[in-house]
């Protein structure tokens, strides 16, 4: 090999590695950088100063202080409601002065997010109740966009025949809490893409 063909083989490696370096420098690996834009994702949601980049095919609904975006099929778009696939997202109206057990209650992560004295259905069958659990089953911190983490918490809950006699099913509560920025991100479906979601937020 020449003096000249042996540099231009360096200069082109060089060139070759410097993506792989730049994703390595962000924090992400080269895969999850490549899977993350590969996504069908044409949306922006904003929701105080948070911006997130959502599949076109989720849909958003919002209603004062508390939007529902629905990822699937969904009979009645509002939160708690039952046969609706998709996630909440909430601002400081909808988590604070809650009518819990017929006082009030400030939401602050350390109980489970659920705004009501009564019975609530199931999300998946409106004949069954939802029961709550009162131990999480996993706590600690995500990435919520550069320079955010939310407090992260998972809450084991059950459903039940309405006689409260026959558990029916199982599943859990996740919870993003960002209190700085007053958000709460809620979601009882274990929506596909929702971590990388938020994971990848941008700030306004």
């Amino acid at each position: 090999m020449t003096k000249r063909s042996f540099v231009l083989a360096v200069l082109a490696a060089a060139v070759l590695a410097a993506p792989t370096a730049a994703s390595a420098a962000s924090g992400f690996s080269g895969a999850e950088v490549s899977s993350y834009s590969s996504a069908a994702v044409t949306t922006t949601f904003s929701f105080r100063g948070m911006n997130l980049q959502i599949p076109a095919g989720w849909k958003v609904h919002r209603d004062g202080d508390g939007v529902v975006v629905v990822t699937g099929k969904c009979d009645k778009p509002e939160p708690f409601a039952p046969n609706c696939q998709g996630f909440w997202v909430f601002g400081p109206k909808a988590f604070t002065n809650l009518p819990v057990g017929g006082g009030s209650l400030t939401y602050t992560g350390k109980a489970q997010f659920y705004p009501f004295s009564g019975v609530v259905s199931c999300p998946f069958n409106a004949k069954t109740g939802w029961y709550p659990g009162e131990k999480p089953t996993s706590t600690g911190l995500r990435q919520v966009g550069r320079g955010h983490k939310a407090k992260y918490t998972v809450w084991p809950n059950q459903c039940v025949t309405n006689n409260g006699g026959k558990r029916t099913a199982s599943f859990t509560q996740q919870e993003w809490f960002l209190p700085a920025s007053k958000i709460l991100v809620v979601d009882v479906w274990n929506t596909p893409k929702l971590s990388d979601v938020l994971t990848h937020a941008t700030w306004s």
